[in-house]
């Protein structure tokens, strides 16, 4: 949902705290709760007092180009600047809320200058000591959340580049991980990157639970193809269907010649 912000002053919660003498503000924002696959990726920024960057909102709002421009801005001329980064395996391990939340904390600790207040995007930061104010739809409301949102996006956009030079059959520089047509044809052509994918996702569980389906009731040959995954590494991938199987009470078990009915 786009907030319209015509008119909007993007300093309102700051100025209210200059009043209250508080100027080491951070704002807080993360980037990647959708994809597939990857890290979630949050920013914190401190900007100088009564800052102005005219155009800076929320990163969905602005083009690549002009977030890799605001990027070298506020790089350049934010007090602080802090990045926390949460891969996918933590992202299954604790849901992809906490992990965003986990992100904002390891960005603020990764701050030189660590901020007297920090305003986030509609995130609870009950994992903090500092106090703080959770604003709905802050990256468009607020210009230290909306500076936070570029770097984190910016961030998280050439991860993606640097994975897709590693992997282009999958065309992560075009859809970034997000479940796309492209994106999901991809997967069932090239396979699952068990060290990058995110299982807990309902897009990726349905295709694992279809390919252990074909693994159970299929033929050797196809097992071995199957369990192979992109990064080569098998033991990984032959023991996530493995603990799979064990979940469904040890009624098939792995051989030599494939999977069979114990």
């Amino acid at each position: 949902m786009k907030v319209k912000v015509d008119n909007c002053d993007l300093l309102k919660y700051e100025k209210e705290l200059y009043n209250q003498g508080i100027t080491l503000i951070g704002g807080v924002d993360e980037a990647g709760r959708g994809p597939l696959v990857g890290p979630v990726v949050a920013a914190c920024v401190i900007l100088p007092k009564n800052y102005d960057l005219p155009g800076l909102n929320d990163s969905k709002q602005l083009t690549e180009k002009k977030r890799d421009k605001f990027y070298d801005i506020i790089m350049k001329d934010a007090i602080s600047v802090g990045v926390g980064i949460v891969d996918a395996a933590k992202i299954d391990e604790i849901n992809i809320l906490e992990a965003s939340r986990l992100a904002m904390k390891l960005a603020i600790e990764d701050m030189k200058v660590k901020p007297e207040f920090v305003l986030s995007d509609a995130m609870k930061l009950t994992n903090i000591d500092i106090p703080y104010k959770d604003i709905v739809h802050g990256d468009a409301l607020s210009l230290s959340i909306a500076a936070g949102s570029v770097i984190a996006k910016v961030t998280r956009d050439r991860m993606m580049y640097e994975l897709d030079k590693k992997y282009p059959e999958y065309g992560f520089a075009k859809h970034k991980g997000y479940p796309t047509k492209l994106h999901l044809e991809n997967i069932k052509k090239y396979g699952l990157l068990d060290e990058y994918y995110r299982f807990s996702y309902k897009p990726v569980k349905d295709l694992t639970k279809k390919e252990l389906d074909i693994i159970l009731y299929g033929s050797p040959d196809l097992i071995e193809f199957k369990i192979t995954t992109k990064s080569g590494n098998v033991n990984k991938s032959v023991n996530f269907y493995e603990g799979v199987v064990n979940n469904l009470e040890r009624r098939y078990i792995e051989t030599k010649s494939g999977w069979i009915r114990e």
